[in-house]
């Protein structure tokens, strides 16, 4: 299975990957970008020639996972309770609320299944995804109990954050949106200073090279559709962090500012596995 692939057989490798900490992003049942990455990761780790095909070979080293690959979730009445609202695109009109968060009932429930909307309503075909005791399908992404972390190394070639433990074994992969020629990844070496669940975040155009500078600074609330999503994994080099995404279909797709976006289910994940003072290395 290679590039161009669609169907059961992609959401079931992603489904695996993700559980295998090898990310391969927001779970689509589509061969993109960041499925690819994943299959290279861990053809790599695993001793495999990096080709991005799942031949024999690698479906055997997957299939020793045996776990369901999907389950029944019952819609609870918090998931149906929200509240969910529309969010306006204008900076300044988001500042003016006290919580970025979802804007739909299939936006929340994909994001804790690592799933897109359009796949969710896919796999519930006439199902009510916004009704309390409605039970739906949806990928078993429980993985295992996080680890410490010693040291993470950022990717620009490749595009990813690669967590590394004792024995410098590798404990998770996650593919990212890295800056480009405008806010080029700052290589070198660094050290994490801080980590906040659901942070503020000052949005400050000076900073931006693609808004108008003439705008107003603005501090935007907390949520997972803040531009930093749920978690700001601070850096040594000031203003650089790693963050997550109210987009987590567009990560590995586009470019950010600077900073390394993952979507907010691998930077939690991420916060939970790393230090004051873990080392961060940042390469080509």
């Amino acid at each position: 299975m290679g590039p161009g692939a669609t169907g059961p057989r992609v959401t079931r490798a992603q489904i695996l990957l993700d559980r295998a900490r090898f990310s391969p992003g927001e779970i689509d049942g589509i061969y993109g970008d960041d499925f690819g990455v994943a299959i290279k990761g861990y053809q790599e780790d695993h001793g495999l020639k990096p080709t991005g095909t799942i031949d024999t070979g690698m479906w055997s080293l997957l299939d020793r996972d045996t776990g369901s690959l999907l389950l029944t979730y019952t819609i609870t009445q918090a998931d149906e309770k929200g509240p969910f609202l529309p969010l306006p695109a204008e900076v300044q009109e988001k500042a003016k609320l006290k919580w970025l968060g979802f804007e739909t009932p299939q936006e929340e429930l994909g994001e804790r299944f690592h799933i897109s909307p359009k796949l969710l309503a896919e796999l519930n075909p006439g199902k009510k995804l916004d009704t309390a005791g409605e039970r739906i399908t949806v990928p078993n992404v429980r993985r295992t109990a996080v680890r410490l972390a010693l040291r993470v190394v950022v990717s620009k070639s490749k595009r990813t954050v690669i967590v590394y433990g004792a024995g410098d074994k590798e404990l998770a992969q996650y593919p990212a949106t890295i800056g480009d020629s405008h806010d080029p990844l700052p290589i070198g070496h660094f050290t994490i200073v801080g980590i906040v669940h659901y942070p503020w975040f000052n949005w400050d155009p000076k900073l931006l090279w693609n808004v108008d500078q003439k705008l107003a600074k603005a501090e935007l609330a907390p949520g997972p559709n803040s531009p930093v999503g749920v978690a700001w994994i601070g850096l040594s080099k000031v203003d650089y962090g790693i963050h997550g995404t109210p987009d987590p279909g567009n990560i590995g797709h586009g470019v950010s500012d600077g900073c390394i976006r993952l979507t907010n289910w691998d930077v939690d994940e991420l916060s939970h596995m790393v230090r004051r003072g873990t080392p961060v290395v940042l390469e080509e």
